[in-house]
């Protein structure tokens, strides 16, 4: 399930890709696919090991062009181990609003972003996530869990005020805010409970099938309840 919009950042042979935050790193294997070289850069070691272990099983069955290349690096969003200028392109998809200095995050973004450079930054929507905090005080009190609620025009001064050009945005997984809603309203780990499991499996079937009555239901849903924002910027030349 993919929130970023690689029409709108394209990325393919030659190009250089951070996928911030990558977590189970689902940007990270499309970009592979792809053909481009990309680093899913992580604090959580557990699951860099299973994205390395699914960049070696790509390769095994002949998913990755030849050339592109996947690797994993353990560190903290706000001090990168990496030079300045290293990277074509940059995702972060759901990571700035886990962290409370989300400001110094986007600076290290843009530091080892090239110039002319793309980046794509995605956070929970506003209003989707405001329902989730009222409906839950464990959505967002857990243990490295959310910090802040964006509003779209909150991340684009950041963005803008950190040295990047802000260019378009879209919303994202609007069948997606409902699950959640259920989730906040019945308990966020009660996986078991029969109205959250049925709408999961109604997730989990859309994502497998991806028929065309819930492709056309989620365009209309997502300028309204989309779970996601995604903002694309690129750094001056």
């Amino acid at each position: 399930m993919l929130t970023v919009d690689f029409d709108r950042l394209p990325v393919g042979p030659g190009n250089r890709v951070l996928d911030l935050g990558a977590g189970g790193g689902r940007h990270a294997f499309e970009v592979l696919r792809r053909g481009a070289d990309v680093v899913a850069f992580d604090m959580n070691a557990e699951e860099l090991a299973g994205v390395r272990a699914m960049f070696a099983a790509m390769v095994k069955e002949g998913q990755v062009p030849p050339g592109a290349s996947g690797d994993t690096v353990v560190g903290d969003a706000l001090a990168m181990p990496f030079p300045d200028a290293s990277f074509d392109r940059v995702i972060a998809a759901e990571v700035l609003e886990h962290i409370p200095d989300d400001v110094t995050a986007m600076r290290e973004i843009v530091r080892v972003l090239k110039p002319g450079g793309l980046v794509a930054v995605t956070v929970p929507s506003f209003l989707p996530e405001r329902i989730c905090w009222a409906l839950s005080e464990e959505y967002h009190t857990a243990p490295g869990g959310h910090v802040r609620i964006y509003t779209l025009a909150e991340l684009k001064a950041k963005l803008k005020a950190c040295g990047l050009r802000v260019g378009p945005h879209h919303y994202a997984h609007g069948l997606h805010s409902p699950y959640w809603w259920i989730k906040c309203a019945v308990g966020v780990k009660n996986d078991d409970h029969p109205l959250a499991k049925a709408y999961h499996e109604l997730l989990v079937w859309d994502i497998v099938k991806r028929p065309r009555l819930t492709r056309l239901a989620e365009a209309v849903l997502n300028p309204l309840i989309g779970k996601s924002v995604v903002v694309y910027a690129r750094k001056p030349a």
